[in-house]
C-alpha cells in the first residue's frame, strides 16, 4: 500500500476515508484529493475568524484552480492536478464548490427560499458528486443524475443532523417555505430551533431526502456494481443517519444521532463485495 498521501491522511477517520478505501488505487487517491480540496474550503466556510480574510482566502483557491488547469499547479496540487488529468475532472464543479462555501462567508445563511437552499446543496455536495462519478467511472448521464440526487440527499441529511451545531454558527439552513407553514416567522437560529413546532418543518425536509435516496438508489441499480460500491456505501451510511434522525425526532432537547461502528462494518462488508 506504501506510505498515505496527505489527502489520505487528511481524510482518514471519516466514513469518507472508509468508502474509499475499497477502491483501486488510482480511483482512491484521486477520491482523497478531492475530499482535501473539500475539506480546505470547507474549513475556510466554517472559520469563525473574520469575513474579509476568508473570502480573500476562497479567492486564492480560485487562482490556484486555475492554475491547475493552465498546467501550473502549486506544488500542494500536484496530486490533485494529476486526478484532474486521469479523470478528466471539470473546472467548473471546483469552482461551484467554492461558490457554495462562499455563499456561507459574505453573511450567514439564514432561512434561504427553496430555490437558494437547492442552489447551495447542489454547489456543495452534487458538485463533489460530479467530480466523484468521473473518478468512479459512470457512464456521463447516469453520473450526473446520480450527483444530482445523492448530493441532494446527502446535504439535506447533514441540514437536518446539524441544525442545533449550525445554529451556534449563526446559520439556519431551514427554507422559509417550510417555517412559515409552521407558524415560524423568525430567521433567528437560536430562537428557530428551540421552537415547539420544528418537527413540522424538519418531516417534509426528511421526505424530501427520502425521495432523494430512492431516485439514487434507482440509478445505482441499473449501473456496474463495481461502479457504484463507494457512492452506495455513501448512500447507506446516510440514510442510516437520517433513519436515526427520523426515529429520534426533531423536538428539543435532541442527543446527537450516531451509526454504531457495528453497523458501519455490516454496510462497508455488505455493498464492498462485488
Amino acid at each position: 500500500m506504501g506510505e498515505p498521501t496527505q489527502a489520505a491522511a487528511r481524510a482518514s477517520g471519516s466514513s469518507f476515508y472508509t468508502g474509499m478505501r475499497i477502491l483501486p488505487r488510482p480511483q482512491r487517491e484521486a477520491m482523497f484529493e478531492i475530499y482535501a480540496f473539500c475539506r480546505a474550503v470547507d474549513d475556510i466556510a466554517d472559520d469563525p475568524g473574520p469575513r474579509v480574510p476568508r473570502l480573500a482566502a476562497l479567492a486564492k483557491w480560485r487562482s490556484d484552480i486555475d492554475a491547475v488547469y493552465a498546467g501550473a499547479p502549486p506544488p500542494p496540487l500536484a496530486g490533485l492536478a494529476r486526478a484532474v488529468r486521469e479523470f478528466d475532472l471539470q473546472r467548473e464543479d471546483f469552482l461551484a464548490i467554492i461558490d457554495g462555501m462562499e455563499m456561507d462567508v459574505p453573511q450567514d445563511i439564514r432561512a434561504p427560499d427553496f430555490a437558494t437552499l437547492d442552489l447551495y446543496c447542489d454547489r456543495v455536495a452534487s458538485a463533489v458528486g460530479r467530480l466523484s462519478v468521473r473518478v468512479f467511472g459512470l457512464p456521463e448521464d447516469d453520473g450526473n443524475l446520480l450527483a444530482h440526487h445523492l448530493g441532494r440527499a446527502l446535504q439535506l441529511t447533514n441540514i437536518l443532523r446539524d441544525i442545533d451545531e449550525d445554529a451556534t454558527l449563526g446559520r439556519l439552513y431551514l427554507p422559509r417555505e417550510a417555517l412559515l407553514p409552521a407558524g415560524i416567522t423568525s430567521d433567528d437560529p437560536q430562537k428557530v430551533t428551540a421552537e415547539r413546532a420544528l418537527p413540522k418543518v424538519c418531516l417534509p425536509l426528511a421526505e424530501r431526502a427520502k425521495v432523494h435516496f430512492q431516485r439514487a438508489d434507482e440509478i445505482m441499480q441499473r449501473n456496474s456494481r463495481r461502479a457504484v460500491r463507494a457512492p452506495r456505501i455513501m448512500s447507506k451510511y446516510y440514510r442510516a443517519i437520517l433513519d436515526l434522525l427520523i426515529a429520534r425526532g426533531f423536538a428539543a432537547p435532541r442527543a446527537p444521532v450516531r451509526i454504531t461502528k457495528m453497523a458501519k462494518i455490516a454496510i462497508l462488508l455488505r455493498y464492498s463485495i462485488i
